[in-house]
């Protein structure tokens, strides 16, 4: 019995990180870290953020629809128009915390030792 219980532990375990390098991965483009960026304030149309991200529709469409199937942005229709907004608050946290803490070590890379940063080089 002992052995079934640490058994069903570790399948969770393994299971927990299967999900959170799932959401990595979904993250861990530069462009839809932008859209998530761009969305942070409030809910937009793919027009709006055509404006603020320089990529073609077809490409920002194929970023939005993948953040939406992995439960990061919520969408709506008006008329004719797809609004997206934010659906997971956490997501967009653990982007900023990790984004705001890269911009912190190339702005000031002697300011934070190495043993704190989570980039391990350093562009100058």
């Amino acid at each position: 019995m002992e052995q079934m219980i640490e058994s069903d532990a570790n399948v969770e375990k393994v299971r927990v990180f299967e999900m959170a390098a799932e959401l990595f991965g979904v993250l861990a483009t530069p462009m839809r870290l932008r859209i998530l960026s761009a969305l942070c304030d409030r809910e937009k149309s793919v027009s709006q953020l055509l404006q603020e991200i320089d990529t073609t529709q077809p490409n920002l469409s194929q970023h939005l629809n993948l953040l939406y199937r992995a439960g990061v942005l919520a969408k709506r229709k008006d008329g004719t128009q797809v609004i997206y907004r934010v659906q997971s608050e956490k997501a967009v946290t653990l982007c900023r915390t990790v984004c705001t803490q890269i911009a912190i070590e190339m702005d000031e890379p002697s300011a934070v030792p190495a043993s704190e940063r989570l980039s391990p080089r350093v562009v100058s």
